[in-house]
């Protein structure tokens, strides 16, 4: 499986993931910075409890990333975003990259 060139991960964002709810809101883990490619542009999408919300920012990032929905994502200009969905791109056998989309609202 080959995976997304790093010459097109321009951008550095900082990772923090979703551990859930704790005794005083959501629960962090550890920040990680990894690189990837952010689209800034508003687009449309359906969350997984099938709601419809708008979306700010499209990070492109390597398969191995750690981001569940929920975590904590600062792009490059230093906006603190979340993770309202995240998907995971592969195609083993065919000459396609393997990689992260997360969609951040």
């Amino acid at each position: 499986m080959t995976r997304v060139p790093a010459v097109l991960l321009r951008h550095r964002v900082t990772i923090e993931p979703n551990l859930g709810d704790g005794a005083y809101g959501p629960a962090y883990g550890p920040p990680a910075t990894v690189r990837a490619l952010v689209a800034d542009r508003p687009q449309m999408i359906r969350t997984p409890d099938s709601r419809t919300i708008q979306a700010t920012a499209t990070v492109i990032a390597g398969p191995e990333i750690e981001c569940p929905v929920g975590s904590r994502v600062t792009l490059p200009d230093g906006r603190a975003t979340t993770a309202l969905t995240v998907a995971r791109h592969a195609a083993p056998g065919l000459p396609v990259p393997a990689c992260t989309e997360v969609m951040c609202q």
